[in-house]
């Protein structure tokens, strides 16, 4: 997800890749949710099947769902039922309690029917154009607005959408549409089925007047543009982009999990947002230049990095959002050449250090209980530099390995930072405990202070490097010196607080260059 206008913009227990949220009695299995939406009012009505597995017993299970407020908006339960039986349950505080006593083992199929005007989730409003659309917005936790859920990212389930609405509208959704009917001369029955197993934050409808183009077909997975028709001509041309960009991923990092491609220009409050299979971006991202092309690679980047091997816990989130980005820079480094992948990295640097003066916490950071805290230079920037010293750490080939791995391994599932450290070191033979540690469960960065000094006599400079920051990083500092027959370079291992070395030089140096082939999140003052 890129967050609107911001374009690239915890230590928590280890959880294995399949367990839900710690403590968590059930594990949802499959959601059917029947909607029926009016062009009379924002109110929608909702029937939900929900199937699930009960991991521990317990007197009853608990749902999220908006309660409705004094505004009239959120949702009101009419009723729940098993098997045609009544359920009793109680509808506060933003959760559905249902009273039904279960054993660790079984499965059952709860149905709530519900109705309200959503608070916030499903976006009920016109476009730039003045016409009426509904998008759903789920991210981070924003699902309970408008369907009863697990809303937490470590409950995947699969999910159908059966949505009624006015003829007038079409409908998209995750996953493949397996029904279309019109039911009387002024509401239509729109049906999709998603197979693969989804966080709520990432599923999604939208319902609107669209131009809908079949953009092209990537392995047998055919790619489709859904855009507004007064920008049809335009968005079908940018939208189109992402035929080129899904082979790259494909080829460099797995088979893409889902059976459609869907780009849908909408009224996200995000720049994009990676819903599976049918990505959300900003009415304003069509343009007919295809300057979104950052954008649509990052987005679709998350349908293996964020919605196939999804983060356990939001403390983790750099897992999605760092990976989107960093995977952005390495295709137009593929496309259009190192330079081009540089100045993206000097930028988001850049970003990173004036983030650390604002906000001093670590990427994976257990404090943030507004996860909207989360779209931040730490989980975007600061985790893509993570990996891009990875890369340089592990070398280019093994850091690929690791990671196609690491996305094989957990593919459908949920990893913790400390997973991924696991399959990069199984893979790279290196111990990366010291390196997760300090730039990941630390806050900042090394900021240091390089003087240096030629001594005529001997020939040769010393340099002195200081760690100005309270927590020392050990890292390797490339330093590039000019000489009468070049540029010499010379790699310096710093761990200490203060690290000297001398280096032979027939005259002065004009100047002397810090990680001239941009490879260390860092800043520094040179003198």
């Amino acid at each position: 997800m890129r967050k609107f206008v911001f374009l690239v913009f915890i230590i928590s227990p280890a959880i294995s890749a399949l367990a839900q949220k710690p403590g968590a009695a059930i594990d949802v299995l499959h959601y059917e949710f029947s909607l029926s939406l009016s062009d009379a009012d924002n109110k929608i009505q909702g029937n939900a099947a929900i199937e699930l597995a009960v991991l521990k017993g317990t007197d009853s299970i608990t749902l999220d769902l908006i309660s409705k407020k004094a505004n009239g908006k959120g949702m009101s339960v009419i009723g729940v039922k098993e098997k045609e039986r009544a359920l009793s349950f109680n509808h506060s505080d933003d959760l559905l309690t249902i009273d039904l006593p279960v054993k660790k083992g079984e499965k059952k199929t709860l149905v709530i029917q519900y109705e309200g005007i959503p608070a916030d989730g499903l976006i009920i409003a016109n476009n730039k154009y003045k016409h009426r659309g509904f998008f759903a917005d789920n991210w981070p936790n924003r699902a309970r607005n408008w369907i009863p859920c697990v809303d937490h990212p470590a409950d995947k389930a699969t999910v159908d959408f059966k949505i009624k609405a006015p003829v007038h509208y079409q409908v998209v959704a995750n996953g493949v549409q397996v029904e279309e009917t019109n039911v009387d001369s002024t509401m239509r029955l729109t049906h999709y089925k998603e197979t693969v197993p989804l966080a709520t934050k990432i599923m999604t409808i939208g319902v609107s007047g669209f131009a809908v183009q079949y953009a092209g077909e990537v392995s047998n997975i055919p790619v489709y543009s859904w855009i507004y028709p007064e920008d049809r001509v335009k968005g079908f041309y940018d939208y189109a982009l992402a035929v080129e960009i899904l082979p790259w991923f494909i080829k460099n990092w797995g088979p893409y999990a889902y059976k459609k491609l869907a780009n849908v220009q909408s009224k996200t409050i995000f720049g994009g947002l990676e819903n599976a299979n049918t990505i959300f971006y900003s009415e304003n991202s069509v343009t007919g230049t295809r300057k979104s092309e950052g954008l649509l690679t990052h987005e679709i980047a998350h349908q293996w990095f964020g919605n196939m091997a999804t983060e356990t816990d939001w403390p983790h989130f750099w897992l999605s959002e760092g990976f989107a980005t960093y995977m952005t820079i390495m295709y137009f480094e593929n496309k259009y050449g190192r330079d081009t992948a540089v100045k993206m990295l000097e930028e988001d640097r850049a970003q990173v250090i004036e983030f650390a003066k604002k906000k001093f916490r670590p990427v994976v950071d257990t404090a943030v209980t507004n996860y909207m805290d989360l779209l931040n230079a730490n989980s975007y920037q600061k985790g893509g530099w993570v990996l891009h010293m990875l890369r340089q750490h592990l070398g280019d080939s093994a850091f690929r390995r690791g990671i196609r791995s690491y996305y094989a391994r957990y593919a459908g599932k949920n990893a913790s930072t400390d997973d991924l450290r696991k399959v990069l070191e199984e893979v790279s033979k290196k111990d990366l405990k010291q390196f997760f540690k300090q730039w990941l469960f630390t806050a900042g960065h090394p900021k240091l202070d390089i003087s240096w000094k030629w001594d005529e006599v001997r020939k040769q400079v010393t340099v002195v490097i200081t760690q100005q920051q309270a927590d020392l990083f050990r890292f390797p500092l490339e330093l590039a010196f000019p000489t009468g027959s070049g540029i010499q370079k010379k790699t310096v291992q710093v761990s200490g607080k203060q690290t000297t070395f001398t280096i032979p030089a027939a005259k002065a140096p004009g100047q002397i260059v810090a990680d001239p082939d941009t490879k260390l999140l860092f800043e520094a003052q040179i003198h």
